[in-house]
């Protein structure tokens, strides 16, 4: 099963472009071949780094498996391309140094809503997760589902700022602590050159602001537990494992932080009439024996309804009819899959002596005589070949 692209660099999901090159840059050091040329546990880790920054680096790429994962990218997703992209230059090498050992060249990038809430907005609210219960047919229109949500949502009272009052009080002030920039700054100097550690304040938790009178109904979150009704359209042809992704529709923030992503993870339900096989559907149709061999019509159940089916005199019990373009449409619009019907012959088990007595007539007919496909009308090649032989 495909590694999440996420897992492998060891960065959150919302994690910004600079995060995710900075990863990168640290695998890629760690596990490059040329440091690592003995070590083929090495090699597999730097090419699973660079087929995960491939996806990531690419916001187009990245938007497609953010929204339905590894099957959302298709052909055109990572490849394992060997090296990857690797380090283009000089100042990749230096930069990759840096992020290591914590120099000042990465010093001020931004963090996206994974790192420090910006100054006076609080932090981040957390993801949810879901999961999403949809039948054949629904996946084979696509449709559209209200889901009912649990979840923190912004306090009213105070506008989520978590102050009496809301925006309108004068609830707040400077943090005496780091003097309203909501950080910390530690220097020292190593063999490396001079180190600067940069933290949140302890004291305003990076926000740079303290409360005075805080909101009597949330208690100076900003948010409160509700319950939340929210639509989500699936498009068609989705399949078990695919997630869709809402953003900023998870649990609010503290104190005015944005709200985390809501993840919609899709489930399959187990149908009456078919199996599922990527885009094809798998039917199985029980015939008589006098159906079999003198052939029939049948009403077989599709996604739409039911239709007609021709089935010819002979068919043979295993055999595979196909129904094309009755299966499920492609996720992506390339196409659509067929209803593949399985054929079972039913062969009955308590005969009347007259039953027995009337196939007993048809045992020795030629007709009735097996023959298998390789051996139809003459003997296979191999038979032959050993006549010749014996």
């Amino acid at each position: 099963m495909p590694r999440d692209y996420y897992n492998v660099l060891g960065v959150d999901e919302n994690a910004s472009d600079d995060e995710i090159k900075k990863a990168y840059r640290k695998k890629a050091m760690e596990y490059h071949p040329d440091r690592n040329p003995d070590d083929p546990e090495a090699e597999q880790k730097f090419k699973e780094a660079s087929e995960a920054y491939e996806v990531l680096s690419d916001p187009e790429k990245r938007q497609r498996y953010d929204q339905f994962g590894h099957s959302g990218l298709g052909d055109g997703g990572g490849g394992g391309r060997g090296r990857g992209r690797g380090f283009h230059d000089i100042e990749d090498i230096f930069d990759a140094f840096s992020d290591i050992f914590g120099g000042a060249r990465g010093a001020g990038r931004g963090r996206g809503r994974s790192g420090r809430a910006d100054r006076g907005r609080g932090r981040p609210g957390s993801d949810l997760r879901v999961s999403l219960s949809l039948t054949l047919e629904e996946i084979a229109e696509g449709t559209e589902k209200n889901l009912k949500l649990q979840k923190y949502m912004e306090c009213e009272s105070c506008d989520g700022t978590g102050a009496e009052g809301g925006m309108g009080g004068q609830n707040f002030s400077m943090c005496p602590k780091c003097d309203g920039t909501g950080e910390i700054r530690q220097v020292s100097r190593s063999v490396f050159g001079q180190m600067v550690n940069v933290q949140p304040c302890p004291r305003c938790e990076g926000e740079g602001r303290i409360i005075e009178n805080l909101c009597d109904e949330c208690g100076g979150e900003g948010r409160v537990q509700g319950e939340e009704t929210i639509s989500i359209n699936v498009p068609p042809g989705v399949m078990e494992g695919n997630y869709l992704t809402l953003g900023e529709a998870g649990n609010a923030g503290l104190r005015g932080g944005p709200s985390g992503d809501l993840r919609v993870e899709i489930e399959e339900e187990p149908h009456e009439h078919f199996e599922r096989d990527g885009l094809d559907i798998y039917h199985d149709l029980h015939i008589s024996f006098p159906e079999a061999a003198l052939g029939t019509e049948v009403d077989v159940p599709t996604l739409e309804g039911r239709a007609r089916l021709e089935v010819e005199p002979g068919v043979q019990a295993g055999k595979i009819l196909r129904m094309r373009n009755r299966g499920l449409p492609d996720l992506e619009g390339h196409g659509q899959g067929d209803q593949m019907i399985r054929v079972h012959v039913w062969t009955p088990q308590d005969l009347t002596p007259e039953e027995r007595e009337l196939i007993d007539q048809l045992r020795d007919h030629e007709n009735f005589q097996p023959q298998p496909a390789d051996e139809e009308p003459e003997k296979s090649f191999f038979r032959r070949v050993s006549d010749v032989f014996s």
